[in-house]
């Protein structure tokens, strides 16, 4: 039909999707955060982020499986909990988001003019960051298969750079057992679960597979496939990269990276003093900025698409481009919200605030797929049941501000739901 999406990702494509989105602030600027918090905890931080991360991959694959649309867990909210719900998890994605792609584009654009050796002041900052966001947006605007094509690339030189980190760590210091053992007897359960919180943001890029999901080919089969060996590849690479980190820096010195200009990893490379490892990470750094905010946009515009379909934003974003196939209006519109974000914000707050919005949608998630019909379920109830506890959980392990001012938002986006509930009543009356 003419204003539906075309099927054309397969499972290489979907992985690549996934990899693309969870490869960049996470690994390139996550890790430091957490480990400024959990020390060499951060190790078991990882883990209990990835095994939560499992969890909700499971339940998003047999929800898309079933429910193959645009919208993620912002339709499967709608089908199976009613509006309020699916509202909820299209506003907290949006927000949550849109500050991640902000993120993504600053930091792109901090990590390029770091690398040259280039000062720059707040407004030649701001404008180049502006610049990018608009080469990007045309891309994505161009249709799935350019975008893919682009992804591809993209991920391909940062898994290529980061594996020249972890080896060239191995060379020059041997096995990092010293971190493993010090994240056994060094650990406080507090800073871990805080940690978790944040690490889980790190691995969230797998919920673009799902956003995506009228555009996979088979989606019963692809989409959980994708999801489950996307996560397979990533947590290995995590681990391997914070070994490294740890192993080179020590947790102390590598946390306290968080707070400089540069990219953590960046300053890794540069204490192996290994000749073109430092610039090869460099580039694998920028090349994985794009990537997420590539995705970003991807699974932004696709979200809105999906809610102006159901008329919580106007219809007028749900055209899709004839030619193209892409829901043109949605990409601009999303990348103006962004826009609007690159102007100013503080990375470690929206990080923060990116977790809790992105738990209240995972815990939506898990009970979607717990309240579906059960002939739709692929993966025992245990699997959603764990999945929406560990969300609801590790939410209230971030700072109380935050999640204060997080909650304060869903406030604000409920009452608007509720306005346009009236208004649609009123208009069919």
């Amino acid at each position: 039909m003419e204003n539906e999406l075309h099927r054309s990702i397969k499972t290489p494509g979907a992985i690549l999707m996934g990899l693309g989105s969870i490869i960049g602030t996470g690994i390139f600027v996550s890790i430091a955060i957490a480990t400024q918090i959990s020390g060499n905890g951060v190790l078991i931080a990882i883990i209990i982020a990835a095994l939560l991360a499992v969890f909700n991959g499971l339940s998003s694959a047999q929800l898309t499986a079933t429910h193959p649309v645009s919208g993620g867990t912002y339709e499967y909210g709608y089908r199976f909990l009613g509006s309020y719900f699916g509202f909820t998890a299209g506003w907290m994605f949006m927000i949550a988001k849109s500050a991640s792609a902000a993120t993504a584009v600053l930091g792109c654009i901090g990590y390029l003019f770091y690398s040259l050796g280039i000062e720059m002041s707040h407004s030649i900052y701001v404008i180049s960051s502006l610049v990018l966001l608009t080469i990007v947006t045309i891309l994505v605007s161009g249709g799935i298969n350019r975008s893919n094509l682009a992804n591809a690339i993209i991920v391909s030189i940062t898994l290529m750079g980061l594996t020249a980190l972890v080896v060239a760590s191995f060379f020059v210091n041997g096995f990092p057992l010293e971190p493993i053992r010090l994240a056994i007897d060094d650990t406080s359960a507090s800073t871990i679960l805080y940690g978790s919180a944040l690490m889980f943001v790190a691995y969230t890029g797998y919920g673009r597979i799902a956003t995506l999901g009228e555009e996979v080919a088979e989606p019963r089969k692809t989409i959980p496939k994708a999801i489950i060996l996307t996560m397979v590849v990533i947590v290995l690479l995590y681990l391997s990269v914070s070994l490294t980190a740890l192993s080179v820096m020590g947790a102390e010195a590598f946390g306290q990276t968080a707070d400089t200009e540069a990219a953590p990893l960046m300053i890794v490379a540069q204490m192996l003093s290994i000749p073109l490892i430092g610039s090869i990470i460099s580039i694998a750094a920028i090349t994985a900025m794009l990537g997420v905010l590539l995705n970003l946009i991807l699974g932004l515009s696709r979200v809105l698409l999906g809610m102006a379909r159901r008329s919580d934003v106007p219809g007028i974003l749900a055209v899709i481009n004839p030619k193209t196939k892409s829901p043109v209006r949605a990409v601009s519109v999303s990348a103006s919200i962004i826009g609007l974000l690159v102007l100013s914000g503080d990375v470690l707050f929206t990080w923060s605030f990116s977790a809790f919005t992105v738990l209240i949608y995972y815990s939506i998630t898990n009970l979607s797929a717990l309240m579906m019909p059960k002939k739709f379920h692929l993966y025992p109830r245990w699997v959603p049941i764990l999945g929406l506890f560990g969300c609801l959980f590790l939410a209230f392990w971030i700072e109380p501000m935050i999640w204060g001012f997080g909650l304060a938002l869903l406030a604000i986006g409920l009452i608007w739901h509720t306005i346009a509930l009236r208004l649609r009543k009123s208009a069919v009356h």
